[in-house]
């Protein structure tokens, strides 16, 4: 990464949106990695272990229109800080107050949905500080915070092994009070922000035909991360038979790749074109998630096919969000609320899916095909859409980045 690039935005800023965002998704995640623990003491079903790991996803898919909003009627900065304590508040209550019930369960997911919403938040405040040509570094850079599903998968097991799944809501206070600080005193908003969007500009947006197709890109690209990072542990579980902390290595390692992924994703689609990286990415996580629904009898083969994906679906994300900016310059902090929502509910479908078609089939084969399926429909859709991208929005005439 050239120097021109450093020099050309506020790294403190993009520091301070990276951590946020990092440790939004840690604890956005937390009842992924738990879920085999939680379901255990509660005695839930895969399907209600399945919309127990997919209620924050909706809920932040949900709270990030919200949160668009409030970025951009009040700044981003002051809507990250908001979200922050929200989210500190019911952590705080759920280790002290506990979870006894599948519905307190729930409640707790849907108060997780604002750590979710951090991506409203995070991608706007760093890329309004960015020109054009480093829009996909910059946006995959502040995005790579999602590498913190890394973390709860890594420690959130164990943690709940030592001490009890409710005390890690506890633990989590910590990292989470020492980022709102560095929050506070390193983020800036950029001098350059839009005007302010009224609630009718969101509805304008969903007039814009491009909009449906990002929204329907990002579903699948981010839809597909989230939604496999939250039902894996539970997939390693019932598959193979592995312990919650063993599954929960085996799922660090897939969203750990997919994290990385992300702003190699964003760099690779401002050298090669983000319409040209996208449909590789496609390619690579459908044909990876297609042949691990043949039910491989070998954990480590599945392991390594996940690890594929994740791959394909993280450099995905950072391509989706390397374009638009070029679409959306002036509108970015609607349409970050109204993309980030799509790939919410994207992830929310993909984990209660798998967990539904388990219990209604005994195996997650049908799901993990169909999802196949979808990325396949997302790689003709965007390439139909290539030619006219290009040679409007997209044309070298309009903007310095690669489309």
């Amino acid at each position: 990464m050239n120097n021109s690039f450093w020099k050309a935005g506020h790294t403190p800023t993009l520091f301070a949106a990276f951590l946020y965002f990092d440790l939004s998704f840690m604890v956005w995640y937390l009842l992924g990695p738990l879920a085999v623990q939680i379901a255990t003491d509660l005695d839930l079903t895969a399907q209600q272990r399945g919309l127990m790991v997919a209620t924050p996803i909706l809920a932040g898919a949900i709270l990030r229109l919200l949160m668009g909003f409030l970025a951009d009627r009040l700044s981003p900065k002051t809507a990250g800080l908001i979200g922050q304590v929200v989210v500190i508040v019911a952590l705080f209550c759920a280790w002290q107050i506990g979870i006894q019930t599948y519905e307190q369960a729930l409640l707790f997911g849907l108060f997780l949905g604002f750590a979710g919403a951090a991506f409203a938040v995070a991608l706007p405040l760093a890329s309004q500080w960015y020109p054009p040509q480093h829009q996909g570094k910059a946006m995959g850079i502040a995005g790579a915070g999602n590498s913190g599903t890394v973390l709860a998968a890594l420690f959130a097991p164990g943690l709940a092994a030592l001490f009890g799944w409710q005390n890690v809501f506890g633990w989590a206070l910590i990292p989470l009070l020492l980022t709102l600080v560095i929050f506070a005193f390193m983020a800036k908003n950029s001098p350059e922000r839009p005007k302010p969007k009224a609630a009718a500009d969101y509805l304008r947006a969903l007039g814009d035909r491009d909009s449906w197709w990002f929204m329907f890109f990002y579903s699948v690209t981010f839809g597909g991360f989230i939604g496999l990072a939250s039902a894996l542990p539970g997939y390693f579980s019932d598959q193979y038979g592995l312990s919650p902390v063993t599954a929960g290595y085996y799922t660090a390692a897939c969203v750990f790749a997919g994290s990385l992924l992300r702003p190699l994703g964003g760099a690779l689609a401002d050298r090669i074109g983000g319409i040209r990286a996208l449909l590789m990415m496609y390619t690579l996580a459908s044909l990876s998630i297609a042949a691990v629904g043949f039910n491989l009898s070998s954990s480590t083969a599945a392991l390594a096919l996940f690890v594929t994906a994740m791959l394909g679906l993280g450099a995905g994300n950072g391509a989706v969000f390397q374009l638009v900016p070029q679409r959306f310059r002036r509108e970015i902090g609607v349409m970050t609320g109204l993309i980030g929502m799509a790939g919410g509910i994207g992830g929310f479908l993909l984990a209660a899916g798998l967990g539904a078609i388990k219990q209604q089939t005994g195996d997650y084969q049908l799901a993990l095909w169909f999802f196949a399926s979808l990325g396949v429909l997302a790689w003709f859709g965007l390439y139909s859409v290539k030619r006219r991208w290009r040679t409007t929005w997209g044309s070298a005439a309009v903007t310095a980045a690669r489309v």
